[in-house]
């Protein structure tokens, strides 16, 4: 369920509270939770954070020792979530990685990951840029209006898919893709490549201010997503399409909101959204 603006909302709270601390130690519960690398023996150990990131849906940790630096990559998957000891923790045995650390307002981090559908990975500068070449495509938050005016035009496909596929605009899920099409008034299965200049222009400037409120507001919390102080997020109370089939449309077009199933399921109000 953590999409960008929950990954974002953890890294904003990683960084201000643990940026400048030492990592004292690096305990994995599981080896199947390591996607990529390991832990070198003693590297991690008093090891410096310099550095925390969000790239699309994954929080990446910088740490630096003796001049060289690599980095704790958290992909938060389905259910992923990065805790500090503050936040209550059901289920205490899908924890599979913590980190121990001095010196920052919190002492710990933990990763937990009941369905384990997100992994870690542990990279050196190298190894994080080929993962971020791999894995990533434009930010939708940094991707100009030229860039995705590109993007749009050349894909032959779906634009609600086109805004969900990772290799191409990283961060929106099922979630924010259905909020930011019902607010532009576009059909799920509208064709990216036919949509006019006007319509992507629309289309762009929504995204980012739906992107940048959830932040906001702490992100969506659905079902299991917390900040890791344990916080929920608010932007759930200004969600108008997901999660709300056979609801009246909030546009008060007289037509209930339908839901329609492909890879994922897409809500939407047919008068509203009709397809061109």
């Amino acid at each position: 369920m953590p999409e960008l603006p929950e990954a974002e909302v953890v890294a904003r709270q990683l960084r201000h509270n643990l940026l400048g601390a030492t990592l004292t130690s690096l305990w994995i519960g599981r080896a199947d939770i390591i996607r990529e690398g390991y832990p070198s023996r003693g590297w991690y150990g008093d090891a410096h954070l310099q550095s925390v990131n969000r790239f699309g849906k994954s929080v990446v940790l910088g740490f630096e020792k003796q001049q060289q630096v690599r980095y704790f990559v958290a992909e938060l998957g389905m259910t992923g979530l990065l805790l500090f000891p503050s936040a209550e923790t059901k289920h205490p045995q899908h924890v599979h990685v913590r980190l121990t650390l001095a010196g920052g307002k919190e002492t710990e981090v933990r990763y937990w990951n009941p369905r384990r559908f997100g992994r870690i990975s542990l990279l050196d500068q190298p190894g994080l840029n080929r993962y971020l070449e791999r894995r990533f495509g434009h930010d939708p938050l940094f991707v100009s209006l030229p860039e995705f005016t590109e993007l749009l035009k050349e894909c032959r496909g779906r634009i609600k898919p086109l805004l969900m596929h990772q290799q191409r605009i990283a961060g929106i899920g099922n979630i924010y893709a259905n909020e930011i099409l019902f607010r532009v008034g576009l059909h799920p299965n509208a064709q990216a490549s036919r949509l006019s200049r006007s319509k992507i222009e629309r289309l762009y400037h929504v995204m980012r201010e739906v992107l940048q409120t959830a932040i906001a507001c702490g992100g969506s919390s659905v079902k299991d997503f917390f900040a890791p102080d344990g916080t929920a997020g608010r932007y759930v109370q200004h969600h108008l399409v997901y999660g709300k089939e056979g609801e009246p449309c909030p546009n008060q077009c007289g037509r209930v909101i339908r839901r329609l199933q492909s890879e994922r399921s897409s809500f939407y109000c047919p008068r509203c959204q009709r397809l061109p």
